[in-house]
């Protein structure tokens, strides 16, 4: 059932009613079982990244091995992006029906079964076809997770909820690309990947046991009609079609950058160690810290003040990591990858509280372009660098990074139309 509230009122004077006292049992910062859903969820959201881009650091190794090339090799991390992406929304039909947290629950049991047969892979296609089940596997998570934020946490806290889920995105993100870096340079990628998917176990098990069960959940329809209807009526809402551009945007820079950042680090002229490009993703600690104070940025600036603040960050950033000096590439991967998780983190607060109903199938359209976006940039990133080397890959960063600004600016005429139509006076 929706959240419960209610009201007890005291008149005052013969035609004003002030609130006496207001009481909502979602959970809030502090309240009863917050602590436990938000290290939960943080737990999901490290287990879906560190399997979901477990390959993306060891292209380089899985090149060699197999004789590839480097946009061979990507198809490793964009058929895992590319999964989800298309499995997102019918597993988002499926949490409305069976409950968010046993959807979750579900898609964590196989994507860690999977996870634990990626390393015995006889061939580049073998493991494309795995890491593409794996993808469709944990696209359980992101739009259920959201939705379950979305029905059981109080509005005031939703922004900064879903920025601790976007929080653990990043550690998953960060360990798992830090973890194999390291074990693949003593023992190899096929270890390093087993490695991932022993972390994600104990994480799956960790998640079951610490969620709170769902006290605002209404069972909805698995009907296609019911289903279709609510997906056209998403799709029809301006405001959620840019926040779903703004997401995929985001989401090709980053995909671009990170699946093409080793190939740069291991050649010349820094010719690094695998264990030391690896490590190189301890930056994500900026993205665990940009998102979970995405908050309190929204409140300070607005959405789109934040957008346009993630999208100058990145671009600065995009811009730093074209110099051939290592501590100038370091800077601009740290103020990438903040302003992509800051941005990331407002976009898809803002489409839990955007859409009224039917927010599961309103957080997998916004997952589904996110992850296109990841599949598109990994793909794009790793063609533009092996035609222009890294400068191809930063200009289809910028791109993306000026389509994120385009929307926004568009989004702010088009609330300034809807203003003034409603106070001519405020348009003098």
């Amino acid at each position: 059932m929706p959240a419960a509230s209610t009201e007890a009122s005291t008149t005052v004077g013969a035609d004003s009613v002030v609130p006496a006292v207001s009481s909502d049992s979602r959970m809030a910062p502090g309240g009863p079982g917050y602590r436990r859903m938000s290290f939960a969820l943080f737990l999901a959201g490290v287990a879906t990244f560190a399997l979901l881009y477990s390959t993306q650091a060891l292209l380089p190794l899985i090149s060699g091995e197999f004789g590839v090339t480097a946009s061979d090799a990507s198809w490793t991390v964009a058929a895992a992006t590319g999964g989800l992406a298309l499995f997102v929304l019918p597993m988002s039909a499926l949490s409305e029906r069976y409950g968010r947290r046993t959807v979750m629950t579900a898609s964590l049991v196989v994507a860690v079964t999977v996870g634990m047969l990626v390393p015995f892979a006889p061939s580049l296609p073998a493991l494309v076809a795995l890491r593409a089940l794996q993808g469709a596997a944990l696209a359980g998570l992101p739009a259920s997770a959201t939705a379950y934020l979305a029905e059981e946490v109080r509005p005031r806290a939703l922004v900064t909820a879903i920025g601790l889920f976007v929080a653990g995105n990043s550690v998953g993100g960060m360990s798992g690309r830090v973890i194999t870096g390291w074990v693949a340079q003593e023992w190899g990628w096929r270890v390093a990947v087993g490695v991932i998917g022993a972390l994600a176990v104990a994480c799956a098990v960790a998640f079951r046991l610490l969620l709170p069960s769902p006290k605002h959940f209404r069972q909805g329809s698995l009907r296609p009609r019911v289903l279709a209807r609510t997906v056209r009526d998403h799709l029809a809402d301006p405001l959620l079609c840019r926040l779903y551009a703004i997401g995929a945007l985001f989401m090709t820079v980053f995909g671009g950058v990170y699946t093409v950042i080793g190939y740069r680090l291991t050649e010349q002229p820094f010719s690094l160690p695998q264990g030391i490009v690896g490590s190189i993703f301890l930056v994500y600690l900026v993205g665990t810290v940009s998102a979970s104070t995405a908050g309190r940025l929204v409140g300070r600036l607005g959405r789109r003040g934040a957008l346009y603040l993630a999208g100058g960050t990145t671009a600065t950033g995009l811009l730093l990591s074209i110099a051939d000096s290592l501590p100038l590439v370091l800077l601009g991967l740290v103020l990438i990858t903040a302003g992509f998780f800051a941005g990331h983190a407002v976009a898809s607060s803002a489409v839990s509280k955007t859409a009224t109903t039917g927010r599961a199938q309103a957080s997998a359209l916004y997952q589904s372009a996110y992850y296109i976006g990841s599949s598109a940039g990994s793909t794009a990133g790793a063609v533009a660098f092996h035609a222009g080397g890294w400068a191809g890959t930063v200009g289809v960063g910028l791109l993306a990074v000026l389509g994120v600004v385009t929307i926004t600016v568009f989004g702010s005429v088009a609330a300034a139309r809807v203003t003034a139509r409603r106070d001519p006076a405020t348009a003098h």
